[in-house]
């Protein structure tokens, strides 16, 4: 059976955005998402997308793989530019204002996914989970539950490769019995939902092994690694990518 590689899934590597702490990588993107949303066109969106083009070199990450990553929202993304482009009330045409509100916003959510994808595939799902629990660490002592919500973000992490996994497995099973995946839309739709239906069996039965799993284990969600200090490197990458958010916010 053919593996597919889920948009975004860890990959091992020794580059520079690989040895970055996860710490300093999810405030970087929270940085990076604000800075994103604030930058000015096109001048802002420039240096955002010269920053991300640093990234994916630095962490050896192919511009595909963000392509990739943006098929399962492309049909969204289009449909937006045009619901925004035609006018239909008054004099009916293109609004060329519409047009580069529309294409505007949508860069700015593929650069935010390219940002995104570089840190899923040079970090891994338990790094990201506990780099998470150390950040919210403080909010523990306010009763939020930050043993649970770390816990979650791993698994769902580690589900999107497994569930990948799943839809090439069940897509393979069914075609090999004759169902038909192809061809007119409604033919499509009639074939995927036999995909769907298993396959949403089988993720809820993963869910009940992992909820067993984790009973007999005795976990409780509570919060137990302790944070290592920063090096040298990550403060530095720290402040560099902060600096960098900080003039493509303000160009």
């Amino acid at each position: 059976m053919r593996r597919v590689a889920a948009p975004g899934a860890y990959v091992p590597g020794d580059t520079l955005v690989h040895r970055v702490d996860a710490r300093v990588k999810l405030v970087l993107l929270v940085l990076v998402t604000i800075a994103t949303f604030a930058a000015s066109a096109p001048k802002g969106l420039l240096v955002v997308l010269a920053g991300l083009t640093l990234v994916l070199v630095a962490s050896r990450t192919s511009p595909l793989t963000v392509l990739r990553g943006l098929r399962p929202a492309a049909v969204v993304l289009a449909f937006s530019v045009v619901a925004n482009a035609v006018v239909l009330v008054g004099q009916p045409g293109l609004s060329a204002d519409g047009l580069s509100r529309s294409v505007t916003a949508v860069a700015r959510i593929v650069l935010l996914v390219g940002f995104a994808l570089a840190l899923s595939a040079t970090t891994m799902p338990t790094a990201v989970a506990t780099a998470l629990s150390q950040l919210m660490a403080p909010l523990s002592r306010v009763g939020v539950p930050v043993g649970g919500i770390a816990t979650a973000a791993s698994v769902a992490l580690r589900f999107i490769p497994l569930t990948m996994d799943e839809v090439e497995r069940i897509r393979c099973a069914q075609r090999a019995r004759g169902a038909v995946l192809g061809g007119s839309l409604v033919a499509t739709l009639r074939g995927w939902g036999q995909v769907l239906v298993p396959l949403v069996v089988a993720l809820l039965r993963r869910a009940d092994d992992l909820a067993d799993a984790m009973c007999d284990r005795c976990y409780t969600g509570e919060q137990t690694s302790m944070a290592e200090p920063l090096s040298p490197r990550d403060w530095a990458a720290l402040a560099v990518g902060a600096a960098w958010a900080l003039a493509a916010a303000l160009v």
